[in-house]
């Protein structure tokens, strides 16, 4: 998508204590690698800029901050940016208006200036942001408890470059229209037109490896394929699942250089060995993030970065990984 810890461990003779939480992740998944639009909400405002208000910076001068999160309003919750100018506006007249922000997960309430009028507009200085919308690919869905996971990696904020905290949100229908080729020092992208109405499912989590959530529509028709080890994936030919056209998952060869099971994010480093994808997309572009890799019959990973001086080849995480994650948060 257009997107490390020391361990002391004391050994007692006789004494075994077991984790709280035991995680059990499927061994057994429906591969994705459809292309799917995502849309996910901002749990609080987020300030991305600001702009001047009759040539002055009100708000950057008031000391809000990028990546400030706007919480409330003359102490009334807003949570999108609708509510936010319905706050605004009814207290317009007053002097100024009292913000509370989260700031470093910590709470400040900073008074903005009264509003300066211009063209019939009050305006609060501030370029806000409450949702993303992007492009990703689908990595699995469990049959069994239809939790999905995707993108293999973090939505990020593109101003602030941090994590996107989310609220909720949903994938939904998205058909790829044509992909800008990768070049030398550029990756491409797939481009697609949205279908908001066609959901697929909700998103509840946007976590370092991947976006996850519960699959609303009905399950692909596909072979269960197994999750394959950490120490299963072995350097060698695998391939991807992905869209080039319209939302036709297609096979496309791959060879893995590299296995590193020590990176948070980056397991496997592969190379894009089929002549069809080459031609087609030039390599890895964005919007295949999330596209599943497969070895053996068994998924073993995601998709999820590009190198940008060569993108032919590119990174991918474990679905271990992914599974884990997903699990620990709901524990």
């Amino acid at each position: 998508m257009k997107f490390k810890k020391t361990i002391s461990i004391l050994i007692l003779s006789f004494l075994f204590i077991l984790p709280l939480n035991v995680l059990a992740y499927a061994k057994n998944l429906i591969p994705g690698g459809e292309t799917v639009g995502i849309e996910v909400n901002s749990n609080g405002i987020l300030i991305v800029g600001f702009y001047k208000v009759n040539d002055n910076y009100l708000a950057k001068e008031a000391g809000f901050q990028v990546g400030d999160k706007i919480l409330a309003i003359n102490n009334k919750t807003v949570d999108t940016i609708d509510e936010m100018v319905k706050v605004v506006n009814e207290n317009k007249e007053k002097e100024a208006i009292s913000i509370q922000i989260m700031r470093d997960n910590k709470k400040y309430t900073i008074a903005l200036p009264i509003m300066q009028e211009e063209d019939g507009i009050y305006k609060t200085g501030l370029y806000v942001k409450d949702s993303i919308t992007g492009l990703g690919t689908l990595t699995y869905i469990d049959p069994e408890t239809r939790t999905f996971g995707a993108l293999g990696h973090e939505i990020l904020e593109k101003t602030t470059a941090k994590k996107f905290e989310i609220k909720d949100g949903e994938i939904f229908k998205a058909d790829v229209v044509g992909i800008t080729k990768s070049e030398t020092g550029s990756p491409g992208e797939k481009n697609a037109t949205y279908d908001k109405e066609e959901v697929y499912g909700s998103i509840d989590k946007n976590l370092e490896s991947g976006i996850f959530g519960t699959y609303q529509d009905t399950l692909p028709n596909k072979s269960l394929l197994e999750v394959a080890t950490p120490e299963e994936v072995k350097e060698g030919e695998a391939s991807i699942y992905t869209v080039t056209s319209k939302n036709m998952v297609e096979n496309y060869k791959i060879n893995i250089l590299k296995v590193n099971p020590e990176d948070a994010v980056k397991n496997i480093l592969f190379e894009i060995t089929d002549d069809t994808l080459l031609q087609e997309a030039g390599g890895i572009v964005q919007g295949m993030s999330g596209s599943p890799i497969i070895q053996n019959n068994k998924i073993i990973g995601a998709v999820t970065h590009v190198i940008v001086n060569d993108a032919k080849r590119g990174y991918g995480i474990f679905i271990t990984k992914m599974l884990e994650d997903s699990e620990e948060e709901n524990n």
